[in-house]
């Protein structure tokens, strides 16, 4: 589900690859829900929707207490987080995708802050999330481009083409 990379922060991303990380977080703020990935406790995937914020330089999930995602996140924090696709299928801003692992939050200071900005539905468990990996799919023409940013790597850009043509990094 997550590359093998080590997570880093969002902040990490933002100073990297500042254009990048903007197309991302408003591809995110298209939508409200998106789909979430984690692992049930025998491994199998488990997908489910969710919210997710930008703010106080990082990604969040926040989700209520006991639920299925939250005890899968607390078991294991790998996740991945896929952007709502839109209502059709023309993803003229492309599909964008965060795996990584999320931490529990539990400092009362930053749970505060986050309830000032958010409002959320109380209880609630707040996750920050780490990005491991952070891709962007989308269509030049009649390329299929697929951006990738790890930490500690440059943004890599992939192109191919809808022939048999190899893959070309650019």
């Amino acid at each position: 589900m997550t590359s093998s990379a080590t997570p880093s922060s969002w902040q990490d991303l933002r100073a990297a690859e500042p254009a990048f990380e903007d197309t991302v977080r408003k591809r995110f703020q298209q939508y409200r829900h998106h789909v979430l990935a984690t692992l049930r406790a025998d491994g199998s995937p488990r997908v489910t929707g969710l919210e997710v914020e930008f703010r106080m330089d990082a990604l969040w999930f926040g989700m209520m207490p006991n639920s299925r995602k939250a005890l899968d996140l607390r078991r294991d924090p790998r996740f991945a987080v896929q952007a709502n696709p839109g209502p059709d299928a023309d993803m003229t801003d492309g599909d964008v995708r965060v795996s990584g692992r999320a931490a529990e939050i539990t400092d009362p200071a930053v749970l505060a802050r986050f309830v000032d900005e958010v409002t959320p539905p109380q209880p609630f468990l707040l996750f920050r999330a780490d990005p491991a990996e952070v891709v962007r799919t989308g269509l030049d023409g009649d390329d299929l481009v697929v951006q990738v940013w790890r930490p500690g790597h440059p943004l890599r850009t992939l192109r191919r083409a809808a022939d048999d043509s190899p893959v070309r990094e650019t």
